[in-house]
């Protein structure tokens, strides 16, 4: 078995063990392997390992913000007041803005909807593609004998 793959069943620690290894008996060789496990993203930090991680944390963190700034509007009256935009004195501008506001709010949460549909969506087809091949018999293998 070659030595990248044992190490990748090990799991990172003996990505770790190795690179002080290295940089204990012969530093450029500790110098090789962190920058092998960085390039290959072998420590979730390369080829942007883990994007998904942290946009599902920005994406949770921004729908608290929502829902806090939802509650906040509802306790000052509709937007008005401290935290809503000031009144300009002009009535039809100020229903025309809230309006303008609103439909923007609707359409940026359409759009956040409809991204989690697409999402969705790939997750869908890769895991149907995933069990497709999964399920065709593999031609080198032997068939396992009936009992």
């Amino acid at each position: 078995m070659p030595i990248v793959a044992r190490l990748d069943e090990l799991g990172k620690p003996a990505w770790i063990a190795l690179m002080i290894l290295g940089f204990w008996f012969f530093w450029p060789f500790g110098l090789a392997v962190l920058a092998f496990s960085l390039w290959s993203g072998r420590m979730g930090c390369g080829h942007y390992a883990s994007y998904d991680r942290w946009q599902h944390k920005v994406d949770r963190m921004q729908d608290k913000m929502d829902r806090k700034m939802d509650r906040m509007r509802d306790r000052m009256g509709g937007g008005r007041g401290f935290w809503g935009p000031p009144s300009s004195g002009n009535r039809a501008f100020d229903e025309y803005r809230s309006e303008t506001l609103k439909r923007l709010e609707d359409e940026q949460r359409e759009f956040h909807e409809f991204l989690a549909r697409l999402r969705m969506a790939k997750d869908k087809a890769e895991f149907d593609q995933f069990m497709a091949d999964r399920s065709r018999p593999n031609p080198g293998a032997e068939p396992h004998p009936q009992r």
